[in-house]
């Protein structure tokens, strides 16, 4: 479908019906609007797959429309995507100015910084292009500077409320707009998209400070070595870990390479006060007395090669946790992480070490609760309301949470990745599609995985390897020697001498009818026949690999 004159679609590439890789488009008559570009990271089914990134392929298909990617705040899943999208598309950034510092890690590491343009806004910002101004308001959540983002256009106010929560004590003292999202309420909102994340759980969202005071009482207690593990992102918290290392005079060291950059931007950008000599090396570290040493580090979510999982299993090299050290899970696992969490939690125990994790008010979250998703919709009073970044069963329930502040059923549309609502004339339908999906990619350095690669993986994985090396006469084709059959994650050769006899012998048949050295077609044969033996016989596929040597 062609924009034309007077239309209006929203939709999303990523986040729509899931909680990561957030990315959603408006397109206004001829401009494309990108807010957010986020990646996910791959389950244990994906082998070798580090990210998920949305497939782009619909916007590449109208790259001379894409006026701005705008970015709502720094988390991994609002802007993990972006190095690899901008390998295909060029594009402004507008942000924060953390969030941009955030993003300039990243296109720094992936050689794009200089050729990107970024764009710094805040919530007093203004922009204009030809068919939209685009305004913006200060919304909390778990990490600074997040905007909600407002399209000013011929049809009416569309409304992104990025992640937040209403927090009325904030750590930063910087408290959601409320009197300009009530201001936008007035005027009128056509549609709202807003965030699903704990639409299930009932109340308002605790504030932030009520960890800092939790944060403190633990640090008094605690005797030896202090470990605590949260998101690097979540600098507010980070403040108040930094407050009650100061109060118990103890020095702080940063463990994982995302935490020290972070912790960095944070600092060098204004957002986090830490005094000149609080901050000590590992090494450093060891020079001081237990009691006097907090240690900050990345793997609250258990992930095998971050600092905390290396601690717990005694890999780290400068520091270890000794009996009667404190860890504390600044955080709760996010779902699926479950199992790494408590892996990591039984090692630390192993060690000797007391554990704070779980209910121990050392976390909240920085998603609304149900009567904050309530009071924004109660402020936005929007006319359709279209809920993303959650799980069906979230985005159902915040249908419900609409309905009982008064907003239309059929004006509420539960979407999937890609479904386009069209609005005419300020009418909203849902009759189409865009191409939508999930993007693979290998960070160490081979770029995207192909659905293939990954099935070969898998292959691989399951049932393991046979490789088969023959060598022929090149004149007529026959075996020069008998096949030396290779097993590799398929079967153990000293206990399986017979099934692989049983294989050479298939392999000097399945080649017999060929006249001339014929090596592709003799290669499929082999591939044929030995596959289907091995099936019958021990209902495994191994990746059978023909190697045809002719001399």
């Amino acid at each position: 479908m062609i924009m034309t004159e007077n239309t209006l679609a929203i939709y999303a590439l990523g986040g729509m019906n899931e909680i990561g890789k957030n990315m959603y488009v408006i397109e206004c008559e001829e401009d494309i609007f990108i807010i957010d570009c986020g990646a996910k990271f791959a389950n244990n089914n994906l082998l070798g797959v580090d990210l998920i990134v949305p497939d782009i392929t619909y916007l590449q298909q109208h790259q001379d429309r894409i006026r701005a990617l705008i970015v709502t705040h720094g988390h991994e899943d609002h802007i993990g995507g972006i190095p690899y999208v901008l390998q295909r598309l060029n594009m402004p950034i507008y942000a924060s100015h953390f969030t941009l510092g955030l993003i300039e890690l990243k296109l720094k590491e992936h050689k794009l910084l200089r050729d990107t343009q970024l764009i710094e806004i805040d919530e007093n910002s203004s922009l204009q292009f030809a068919t939209t101004s685009i305004s913006f308001f200060k919304i909390n959540h778990s990490i600074p500077d997040c905007l909600g983002i407002v399209f000013h256009t011929a049809q009416g106010n569309i409304v992104h409320t990025g992640d937040f929560k209403f927090d009325f004590t904030p750590v930063n003292d910087k408290a959601s707009d409320i009197h300009k999202m009530a201001a936008l309420g007035e005027q009128g909102v056509l549609a709202l998209i807003s965030e699903s994340t704990n639409a299930e759980r009932p109340g308002m969202t605790p504030s932030e400070q009520l960890v800092g005071d939790n944060l403190k009482s633990a640090f008094a207690k605690a005797t030896n070595k202090i470990f605590i593990t949260t998101f690097a992102s979540n600098v507010n918290r980070i403040q108040q870990i930094v407050e009650a290392t100061i109060e118990t005079n103890r020095r702080l060291v940063l463990l994982g390479r995302s935490m020290v950059n972070v912790v960095s931007v944070a600092i060098e950008r204004g957002y986090l006060r830490v005094p000149h000599r609080l901050l000590i090396d590992a090494r450093e570290a060891q020079q001081l007395a237990p009691e006097q040493v907090v240690v900050l580090c990345t793997g609250s979510q258990g992930e095998p090669l971050a600092a905390l999982a290396r601690l717990a299993s005694g890999r780290q090299r400068d520091l270890q946790v000794y009996p009667e050290d404190t860890v504390i899970f600044a955080t709760s696992p996010i779902p699926g992480n479950e199992k790494n969490v408590s892996k990591v939690i039984d090692d630390l125990f192993y060690l000797g070490a007391n554990v704070v994790y779980g209910s121990a008010g050392m976390h909240v979250s920085g998603h609304g609760y149900q009567e904050d998703l309530k009071l924004m919709l109660t402020l936005m009073k929007p006319k359709y309301l279209i809920p993303i970044h959650g799980e069906y069963r979230m985005l159902y329930k915040h249908r419900q949470l609409a309905k009982s502040v008064g907003v239309e059923g059929n004006n509420i549309y539960i979407l999937k990745n890609g479904e386009v609502v069209d609005f005419v004339h300020s009418v909203a339908q849902q009759t189409r599609t865009v191409q939508a999906g999930e993007t693979y990619v290998d960070r160490v350095g081979t770029g995207e995985v192909e659905n293939i690669v990954l099935r070969d993986r898998q292959q691989l994985a399951e049932d393991g390897m046979l490789v088969i090396v023959l060598t022929i006469n090149q004149e007529n084709g026959q075996p020069l020697a008998p096949p030396d059959t290779i097993s590799r994650g398929f079967v153990y050769a000293k206990n399986a001498e017979g099934l692989l006899l049983e294989i050479n012998d298939l392999v000097i048949s399945s080649i017999q009818p060929f006249q001339d050295a014929n090596i592709r077609a003799m290669q499929h044969a082999i591939k044929k026949a030995v596959g289907q033996y091995i099936f019958t016989a021990t209902r495994k596929k191994p990746m059978i690999l023909p190697i045809i040597i002719a001399v």
